[in-house]
């Protein structure tokens, strides 16, 4: 094994027991550029640490320095890079494709379907109907998922990261509510299996927002919109992946280049590179308007049901149900405090037979955390607004960001009561204690 290798085993053990450089480099009695060295290749830990590091990853020395007996996990993250016209998705296509290659993932891309169809003669004016169309393009891209996702699994590399030029859930700010509905129907399928499909989604504004000097339909034979249409239709795909567990909107407020470099930030965040920190602001509101919030097009109820489970001190672990209508999806949580902002936060997703297995090890000391999460997207911000069925006078409104120095727009519907950032008091964790 060459030192590079060697170095990417040590990495990739330390990422999936959840330790930052600093986390490991405190328990191994080092410096943070010593783990970096090892990491790199640059080189490698003595006898003693080799010991110290198979006794916190719980394996042998040999197993550590093989790097075969215990074979890590294939890693397949699919994310969604959606936006409006002339947004500046084929820049950020190419630079993903660089960037994230450089550090070591696989990157596929599934073309944009619509553009596929479009310039192939296939269109809602060409079709029987906008139905019809739609429902030809959908079927397209979830197939075009499945061949990938298929062929990522034949992969040798750990870490593969699938692109989706816009992902099923576009179609719907293409099509009035009944019309989406029939078209649900159709595929039968449901709208929270099509748009929580995907790990993370990233939205960029139009340029026609904020921008519009760069507006053009030259560089896309399939755009047709007036600057006027494109915002229009920004609102609608903004609106219509709201309520995902991950969607982040990057807006025109800087240049071009600054906004491309925002957005391999905040996906290099989701990934966790190079460390999965979650950056969150927690502020304790009056209780919501709750009919406005259901009102409002870019506003999405979601149903949550969390349940802690038997941990050790150093972490928080917990289940979560997420969905709503009868359609829900499950995850797993570990979190470890980093700082009073920072913490470093794994999360994978669950079959739902997982989900009730890991049901049976609930810590009994803590009563399960039932609540409607409203998902409100404001001011190209994401907010996610926590009712408690035991408060009739306050909720929770937290943000996540990958800058904790951002300022903070709340709607003026929103009265702030104070920051409970800091505050475990207000820590679902701590609201759960019977």
């Amino acid at each position: 094994m060459n030192d590079y290798t060697f170095g990417r085993t040590l990495y990739d053990y330390r990422r999936q027991a959840g330790y930052s450089q600093s986390d490991l480099a405190q328990l191994l009695g080092v410096t943070n550029k010593a783990v970096s060295k090892w990491e790199t290749g640059a080189a490698k830990p003595g006898t003693n640490v080799l010991r110290k590091l198979a006794a916190i990853y719980d394996i042998s020395v040999d197993e550590l320095l093989s790097g075969k007996e215990e074979p890590m996990p294939q890693d397949i993250i699919k994310i969604v890079i959606t936006g409006g016209p002339c947004a500046g998705k084929s820049t950020a296509m190419s630079r993903i494709q660089r960037y994230f290659t450089e550090i070591g993932y696989t990157v596929l891309f599934i073309p944009e379907t619509a553009t596929e169809l479009i310039t192939g003669g296939v269109a809602p004016w060409t079709c029987g109907s906008n139905k019809d169309y739609q429902i030809c393009q959908m079927k397209l891209q979830l197939e075009k998922e499945r061949v990938f996702e298929q062929a990522a699994q034949t992969m040798d590399n750990q870490k593969v990261l699938i692109v989706c030029d816009r992902g099923a859930l576009d179609n719907k700010g293409y099509m009035e509510a009944p019309e989406f509905a029939q078209v649900l129907r159709t595929l039968q399928t449901n709208e929270i299996d099509l748009r929580d499909n995907y790990d993370a989604v990233f939205h960029l504004v139009t340029a026609a927002k904020g921008a519009a000097e760069f507006y053009t339909t030259a560089n896309n034979t399939a755009r047709s919109e007036t600057p006027e249409e494109a915002a229009e239709l920004d609102d609608k795909l903004i609106a219509a992946w709201t309520g995902h567990p991950h969607l982040r909107v990057i807006d025109n407020s800087s240049n071009f280049e600054v906004k491309i470099n925002r957005l391999l930030s905040e996906i290099s965040s989701f990934l966790g590179e190079p460390e999965p920190f979650e950056i969150e602001r927690k502020f304790l509101i009056e209780y919501p308007d709750l009919k406005l919030l259901d009102s409002l097009p870019n506003c999405e109820r979601i149903e949550i049901i969390q349940t802690y489970l038997n941990a050790d001190d150093d972490n928080e672990v917990r289940v979560r149900q997420r969905g709503q209508n009868g359609h829900y999806i499950y995850f797993k949580t570990t979190k470890r405090r980093i700082s009073g902002l920072k913490r470093v936060e794994i999360e994978k997703r669950l079959s739902k037979d997982e989900y009730l297995t890991l049901l049976m090890n609930a810590d009994t000391s803590k009563r399960q955390i039932r609540k409607d999460r409203y998902c409100l997207t404001y001011a190209n911000q994401y907010f996610e607004i926590d009712v408690y069925p035991f408060w009739n006078d306050k909720a929770i409104a937290e943000i996540e960001m990958s800058d904790e120095n951002a300022d903070i727009v709340f709607p003026e519907f929103i009265r702030v009561i104070k920051e409970v950032t800091d505050d475990d008091s207000y820590k679902n964790a701590n609201l759960a204690t019977i």
